[in-house]
C-alpha cells in the first residue's frame, strides 16, 4: 500500500504555479515542435517546411485544447456550461479529455494538411510516437495530481494500492499508472514499427496512425473497468468515446490494408 501525499505544484514563483500536469503539456508541445522541424529539415514529409511548422504548432495547440475542454464540459460537465459557462476558459482550473483534444488536434491537422498539401497520414504517423510518450507522463501526472483514480479495493487483494490523501482514506487502484503503463506500451510498439525500416517499407501510409487509435481505444476501454467513473448501461462515457475508437480504426485499417492490395494487384496487371 502507498500513501499519495505528493504536491501536484513543482515550483511556485510568487502568484505563477508551476504544475506537472501543465509541464506535460508544454513539454509534449515542445518536443512535438522540435520533431517536425527536424522532419522538416530533412524534407522527409512533401511540402512540410520550416516556416509552416510554426503554423502547424498553433493550429494543433489550439485544436487539441478547444476540443479537449469541449468535449469535457459537454458530456461530463454539462451543467457547468448553464452555470458557469466561463469556466470552459479557465485552463487553469485543469480538465482535459482526451477523446476530445485527440478529436480537436486530429481535425486541425487535417485542416493544415489541406491547406499545405501535407501528408495527414505520413503526419499522423510520426506525431502519434510523442503523443504515446508524452501521454504516458500525463498518467502519471495525474497520479501525482489524485485524480482519475481507480476504485476501491484492499491491499489483501490489491498490495499496491494506493491511499488519495487528497480524495478519502480508502486505498484504491492506481487506475493512472495502469494507463500510463498503457501508453508506454504503445509508444514502444509503434517505435519499433515506424524506425524499423523493412517492417516500415511493408506499411502503408495511416498504418500507424490507426494502429494507435485502435490500442489505445481497446487497452482504454479495459482499464477503465479498474477506474472510478460514473457509469451508463454499464460502462463510462470514456468507454464509450474508446469503443468508437476501436470501430473507426477498424474500418480505416481494413481500407488501409485492402486499398494496398488492390495496387499490388494493379502493379502485377500491368509487369504482366
Amino acid at each position: 500500500m502507498f500513501i499519495n501525499n505528493i504536491n501536484p505544484v513543482l515550483l511556485n514563483l510568487g502568484p505563477f504555479e508551476i504544475r506537472y500536469y501543465g509541464l506535460v503539456y508544454a513539454l509534449g508541445f515542445i518536443a512535438a515542435y522540435l520533431l517536425l522541424l527536424g522532419i522538416a529539415k530533412k524534407r522527409a514529409i512533401k511540402n512540410l517546411t520550416v516556416k509552416n511548422v510554426d503554423i502547424l504548432i498553433i493550429y494543433f495547440i489550439l485544436g487539441l485544447v478547444i476540443g479537449a475542454r469541449l468535449l469535457l464540459f459537454v458530456f461530463y460537465h454539462p451543467a457547468t456550461l448553464i452555470t458557469n459557462p466561463l469556466e470552459v476558459f479557465m485552463l487553469w482550473h485543469g480538465g482535459m479529455s482526451f477523446h476530445g483534444g485527440l478529436i480537436g488536434a486530429a481535425v486541425a491537422g487535417l485542416l493544415f494538411c489541406r491547406k499545405h498539401k501535407v501528408s495527414f497520414y505520413q503526419l499522423g504517423d510520426l506525431l502519434v510516437l510523442p503523443a504515446a510518450l508524452f501521454l504516458f507522463f500525463g498518467r502519471i501526472a495525474n497520479f501525482i495530481n489524485s485524480e482519475l483514480y481507480g476504485n476501491i479495493t484492499i491491499p489483501d487483494s490489491t498490495p499496491w494500492c494506493v491511499v488519495f490523501k487528497r480524495v478519502d482514506d480508502y486505498c484504491r487502484h492506481p487506475s493512472q499508472l495502469y494507463e500510463a503503463l498503457k501508453n508506454l506500451i504503445i509508444f514502444i510498439t509503434l517505435s519499433i514499427l515506424y524506425f524499423n525500416k523493412e517492417i516500415k517499407r511493408k506499411l502503408k501510409d495511416g498504418v500507424i496512425f490507426w494502429l494507435f487509435v485502435l490500442l489505445y481505444g481497446g487497452l482504454r476501454f479495459i482499464i477503465t473497468f479498474w477506474r472510478d467513473d460514473p457509469r451508463w448501461l454499464g460502462l463510462s462515457i470514456g468507454q464509450y468515446f474508446s469503443l468508437v475508437m476501436v470501430i473507426a480504426s477498424i474500418i480505416f485499417l481494413f481500407r488501409i490494408i485492402k486499398g494496398k492490395k488492390r495496387e499490388e494487384k494493379n502493379k502485377i496487371k500491368n509487369t504482366e
